[in-house]
């Protein structure tokens, strides 16, 4: 549905691009939502539209949130802007009085334009002529709609006019973050202190809108007096038990304080009944500290990540062994993994690429270590027995922390084939190995390199400094402090649009133009994607000791 509503210039989103979309998921249940969301019609049957220029879209390449998003709030692309088209914006026209609009500002309204009713919008959308009977842009399809299915689209974007949303009302901000029990404690005190301190930091400074200022959203200072500056409440979501309670627990955490969104949190070996919870609640949960995301189904919106952690790590370890020359011979790969951790999803990752055609003739065997390690001397004998069953010639992938690496000294240093391990759950160039082991060893690093990071990370470390804020997991707290600005930066491009989906729609408008990002060298979530950093490299120490590395190839995206 990508028409001039709010003036003339038309809709600029590329209806090509829609027509390449994935498959749609299961339908919602609501048969309107279907229509505008997938471009299936309640019959099951696909959406059908002309546009102005005589081109044909069925199914998920006509349905409207394409160019309108799933908000229906429109969007900006390159030069053209694509109107908002929830109810409140489709049947005010802004100027109608003579007075400013109270209206939120987004970036497609437009005040130039007659309001819509029941019968000129079903001609808009039928036939493509809008409210002031002049022809909508030719990229807006003619839909080829019944007048029950008619009504059952516009009663839709009525009813995408959300008024008072849950967690957030004219003075604060409520924000919720979700901890599981298997989140390791020194994490989870650094991650917290850096939310308190930035939420203290948000709210030292509050000051409410003029009640009388009816600005006009025409410029950025009239935009700017009519934002709410909002208190921050933060709510700590402390979970128990097994993890099918989770969702459970969260249904009642939601009851009892509801919140906007969900920001940052601490998993342990497992998220997925979380992101589960926060995609039937619809309640977006911004980038939390997660090592193995779940993954992510066709339909999910509403979580975001910074990258997929350990799945992206074997990601990169098959991408290098699919470089092995074809006439190679088969190959054995061996991977060592604890019970319970996030190295079990990393290493069934692996091996089902390997399973399904990836690197020629190479298949995976898996070792996997006890949950609890016991002593020193336990652990050092269970991996050395581990690592004994690996043939010479065998890729060996170690799936471990830092206090399995620690104990490879008393372990014969591998001299032939690979031996790859996972810098996330290692420690990256802190990981404990042995001097001996360090030149055997290539670590996957699903971050950027050590020296063109440290500027980016260097800013959060300072804050935490200036704040005396204890840095006790640097990764985890820097992760944190950039997912609290890139919410507060959001929030205020938003100005006073208080809806969940537009939140979301947002980040995958903004988050490109972010500067610093921490460890990551670049974050993009366009339309569809969750993972806002999508690669890494394969390193090498560069020393015997010493922090430093150097990569084995490019930045590299599975």
């Amino acid at each position: 549905m990508a028409w001039r509503l709010l003036g003339r210039a038309g809709c600029g989103l590329l209806l090509a691009l829609a027509g390449a979309a994935p498959a749609a998921a299961a339908p919602p249940p609501d048969p309107a939502e279907a229509i505008f969301r997938q471009g299936i019609l309640p019959s099951g049957a696909p959406l059908q539209g002309q546009t102005g220029t005589g081109a044909m879209l069925a199914g998920a390449g006509a349905a409207c949130a394409n160019c309108h998003r799933r908000s229906g709030l429109g969007a900006i692309e390159g030069r053209s802007s694509i109107p908002p088209i929830t109810g409140r914006y489709l049947y005010r026209s802004p100027m109608e009085r003579g007075d400013e609009t109270p209206l939120p500002y987004v970036e497609g309204m437009r005040g130039n334009r007659a309001a819509y009713t029941d019968a000129t919008l079903v001609r808009a959308i039928r036939e493509g002529i809008d409210a002031e009977g002049q022809p909508l842009s030719p990229l807006m399809p003619r839909f080829q709609l019944d007048a029950a299915q008619t009504a059952a689209l516009i009663g839709y974007l009525k009813k995408l006019d959300v008024r008072r949303v849950p967690g957030i009302s004219d003075t604060e901000l409520h924000l919720a973050t979700i901890i599981t029990p298997d989140a390791d404690p020194v994490a989870k005190a650094g991650m917290l202190a850096v939310m308190k301190q930035f939420f203290a930091d948000a709210n030292a400074v509050h000051v409410a809108p003029n009640a009388g200022l009816r600005p006009s959203g025409r410029t950025m200072y009239s935009k700017s007096m009519y934002r709410m500056h909002r208190q921050w409440v933060l709510h700590v979501w402390q979970l128990e038990g097994a993890p099918e309670t989770w969702p459970a627990q969260l249904e009642r955490k939601l009851a009892a304080e509801p919140v906007f969104a969900a920001l940052s949190g601490l998993a342990g070996a497992t998220w997925a009944p979380v992101h589960a919870f926060c995609e039937q609640a619809r309640l977006p949960c911004i980038f939390p500290n997660v090592e193995a995301p779940p993954r992510v189904g066709a339909g999910d919106f509403y979580s975001v990540y910074f990258s997929q952690g350990v799945i992206l790590e074997a990601g990169l370890i098959g991408s290098a062994l699919a470089q092995r020359p074809a006439d190679a011979g088969p190959l054995q790969v061996v991977q060592v993994y604890r019970a319970g951790d996030v190295g079990e999803a990393a290493a069934r990752t692996l091996a089902d690429a390997l399973a399904g055609g990836g690197p020629h003739g190479a298949t995976a065997t898996n070792i996997v270590l006890p949950q609890d390690g016991g002593t020193p001397q336990e652990r050092e004998q269970a991996l050395a027995d581990a690592l004994r069953r690996a043939q010479p010639a065998d890729v060996r992938v170690l799936w471990l922390r830092p206090a399995d690496l620690g104990t490879l000294a008393a372990v014969p240093v591998p001299t032939t084939g690979a031996t790859y391990f996972s810098g996330l759950m290692g420690g990256l160039e802190r990981a404990p190995l042995p001097a001996a082991w360090r030149p055997a060893v290539v670590m996957t690093q699903p971050f950027d390199l050590p020296e063109r990071r440290r500027v980016r990370v260097d800013f959060a470390m300072g804050w935490f400094t200036l704040r005396h804020v204890p840095i006790v997991a640097p990764r985890i707290q820097a992760d944190t402090y950039l997912a609290c600005g890139l919410l507060s930066e959001i929030l205020n491009h938003s100005a006073d649009v208080a809806v969940r989906e537009y939140l979301i729609e947002k980040f995958e408008d903004l988050i490109e133009h972010r500067v610093v990002t921490g460890y990551y060298p670049r974050l993009t979530l366009a339309p569809g994607q969750r993972f806002g950093s999508k690669g890494g490299y394969l390193v090498r120490f560069a020393a015997s000791e010493g922090l430093g590395v150097r990569a084995e190839g490019v930045w590299t995206v599975p």
